[in-house]
C-alpha cells in the first residue's frame, strides 16, 4: 500500500545519508579521467600501462553510438571530451578490439559542430585547457580528426584567455582551481619540483585523478601514485572526476531535501550533515571536501546559506 511504500522510501533515504561523511564519498566514474589515468606508461620503466585496469575499463564502457561519457545524461561537451581522451588512450597503448577507435573517431566527426551550438553552462570544468591539448595529443597520433574545424578556433580563445588570467609563476607559488586542469598545461613551461609543493594532502592536484597522473607521469611522485592506485582499486578500473567529495555531498543533500519539501523526515540525519558542514567551515569558506585547500563559490555560498537558515553563526567570507 501507499503508506508502507512511502516508509521504505524514507527508510532508503534515511540509510544513504547515514552514510556520508566518511571522506570516501565520490562523483561516478569519469571516462575522462581514467583515460587520463590509462596514458600512464609503468613507472618501472616497461612498455606497458601504469594501470591496466584503465584501459580495460575502456574497453568494457564504449556506447552505442561509438562515444564515452555519462550513459544516463547526454551532454556533448563530455561526451566529446571523454571520447577524444580514450580513443587517445586506446590509441597509444594500439588496444583496437571491435574497432573502439574508429567508431570513437567517428562521433567526434559527426558531433564537433555542436560543441558551441548546445548549452555552455554545461561545460564540463577545465574543458577549454583540456580538450586543445588532447587534440595535440590526438595529432601526434595521427588520428582523423577535423583539426582545423571552425569551432575549434573559439575553444581554443578561451583557452587562451583562461591561462592569461593566472601567470606562471602565480601557478606555481599558491593553490589556484587551475591545478584541477594540470593535464592541459603539460606543454608549458612547468616546474614540477615547485608544482608538488602545492599537492594537496592526500597526494593528488585539487582532488582531481587526471591532474594527478599527469603529474605523476613527469615526476614519479609516489603520493600521487598511492592516490590513483587506490582510487584504481576502489572503483574497479575506473575512476571519478573528484575525490573525495564529501564536505559537497552533504551540502547539497541538505538543499535538495529542503526544496523538495521532505526534510521533515530526516531532522536527525540532517542535523549530523550541518554540524559536519560546520566544522568544515573556515574563514574562507568550503572547499569540496577536507584536503582540497581552496575553497569555492559553489559549497561556500551553499553552505552559508544553509547553516544561516538553521541558526549556525557563520560571517561572510574575506
Amino acid at each position: 500500500d501507499e503508506p508502507s511504500k512511502m516508509r521504505q522510501m524514507i527508510d532508503a533515504i534515511r540509510t544513504a545519508l547515514r552514510s556520508l561523511g566518511n571522506d570516501e564519498t565520490s562523483m561516478s566514474v569519469s571516462a575522462y579521467d581514467t583515460a587520463l589515468v590509462a596514458l600512464v606508461k609503468n613507472l618501472d620503466g616497461g612498455d606497458g600501462p601504469q594501470f591496466p585496469s584503465c584501459i580495460d575499463w575502456i574497453v568494457r564502457n564504449q556506447l552505442l553510438d561509438g562515444s564515452w561519457g555519462d550513459p544516463a545524461f547526454f551532454m556533448v561537451q563530455d561526451r566529446m571530451i571523454s571520447t577524444l581522451a580514450c580513443v587517445v588512450a586506446v590509441k597509444s597503448w594500439n588496444i583496437d578490439s571491435n574497432n573502439l577507435c574508429d567508431r570513437g573517431v567517428l562521433f567526434i566527426k559527426e558531433n564537433m559542430s555542436r560543441l558551441v551550438e548546445e548549452e555552455q553552462d554545461w561545460m564540463p570544468c577545465g574543458f577549454e585547457i583540456n580538450f586543445p591539448a588532447l587534440l595535440e595529443k590526438a595529432k601526434d597520433l595521427d588520428l582523423d580528426i577535423p583539426y582545423n574545424h571552425p569551432v575549434l578556433e573559439e575553444i581554443f580563445a578561451k583557452r587562451d584567455l583562461k591561462l592569461s588570467k593566472i601567470p606562471l609563476d602565480v601557478l606555481h607559488t599558491i593553490p589556484t582551481t587551475l591545478l584541477f586542469s594540470l593535464e592541459g598545461m603539460v606543454d608549458l613551461p612547468l616546474d614540477w619540483e615547485k608544482l608538488l609543493r602545492l599537492r594537496c594532502p592526500d597526494g593528488s592536484f585539487h582532488s582531481s585523478p587526471a591532474a594527478t597522473a599527469a603529474a605523476l607521469s613527469h615526476t614519479g611522485n609516489k603520493e600521487c601514485l598511492a592516490f590513483l592506485d587506490k582510487l584504481v582499486k576502489k572503483f574497479k578500473g575506473g575512476v571519478p572526476c573528484s575525490h573525495s567529495m564529501d564536505t559537497f555531498e552533504q551540502v547539497w543533500v541538505v538543499d535538495r531535501l529542503m526544496r523538495l519539501g521532505i526534510s521533515r523526515h530526516f531532522t536527525t540525519e540532517i542535523q549530523h550533515c550541518l554540524e559536519f558542514i560546520y566544522r568544515r567551515w573556515t574563514w574562507k569558506g568550503l572547499a569540496h571536501n577536507a584536503h582540497c585547500p581552496i575553497a569555492d563559490i559553489d559549497d561556500t555560498a551553499m553552505g552559508f546559506r544553509i547553516l544561516r537558515q538553521h541558526g549556525y553563526d557563520v560571517t561572510p567570507c574575506n
